[in-house]
């Protein structure tokens, strides 16, 4: 749960460069659209490793500019890949907008909207351990009472009492030219939006980040 604000000038903290798609295999960039939207699009080059990116969707008649969604499964094994066991499926389902001014009245409809698409996408049993749905609104500004609103929020259903897994729905809202972010306590892309701040590299591999991420 974090909020960001007054991250420097250029000359104190440089926008990092756009990433070279030439420089990727062809696999990725064929299946990476490109966003109108030059915030979006730069969001996409941290994204595309991870996620498979989808552009000008719309989910129970609301339009996003980017969407991006990521399965994972944790398995354990025994002495050969066949011998597995507790194996625990993982998602994410990221839906991204331009907005001009956010309100806590459109991000509670799309906390419903996130606990309808949960009703349509989820599905609930022993294997699987969780999914984040995730809402991000790119705006002009971050009112103050949105960002009370954000910085407090945490929605997260467990399924049969747990033994199904749990969804959890997450908020972010960023307003790029002031450089300033907030989201909700269980969010875990927020960096990705972040794009006046590098990339840090982890100290830590990614599945054991990834892992730490749901598994507390």
């Amino acid at each position: 749960m974090t909020e960001t604000t007054d991250a420097g000038t250029d000359e104190d903290q440089p926008t990092p460069p756009r990433r070279d798609h030439e420089e990727l295999p062809a696999e990725i960039r064929e299946k990476v659209p490109e966003y109108d939207d030059e915030y979006l699009d730069r969001v996409s080059d941290r994204l595309m490793y991870s996620y498979d990116l989808d552009r000008d969707v719309t989910v129970g008649g609301e339009r996003f500019e980017l969407t991006a969604e990521m399965r994972m499964r944790n398995q354990k094994q025994f002495l050969h890949p066949a011998l597995s066991y507790a194996d625990h499926d993982t998602m994410e389902y990221l839906f991204a907008r331009r907005v001009t001014t956010p309100t806590v009245g459109g991000l509670e409809r799309l906390v419903d909207l996130g606990h309808t698409i949960a009703d349509e996408r989820v599905e609930g049993n022993e294997r699987h351990y969780g999914t984040d749905i995730t809402f991000v609104l790119a705006a002009d500004r971050i009112p103050d009472d949105v960002a009370a609103f954000v910085d407090g929020f945490r929605d997260r259903t467990l399924l049969k009492f747990g033994y199904y897994g749990h969804y959890e729905i997450n908020l972010i809202v960023v307003a790029p030219d002031d450089e300033r972010i907030v989201d909700s306590e269980a969010a875990g892309v927020t960096d990705a939006f972040r794009l006046w701040e590098p990339v840090e590299k982890p100290k830590e591999g990614f599945l054991s980040r990834f892992a730490k991420r749901f598994w507390r």
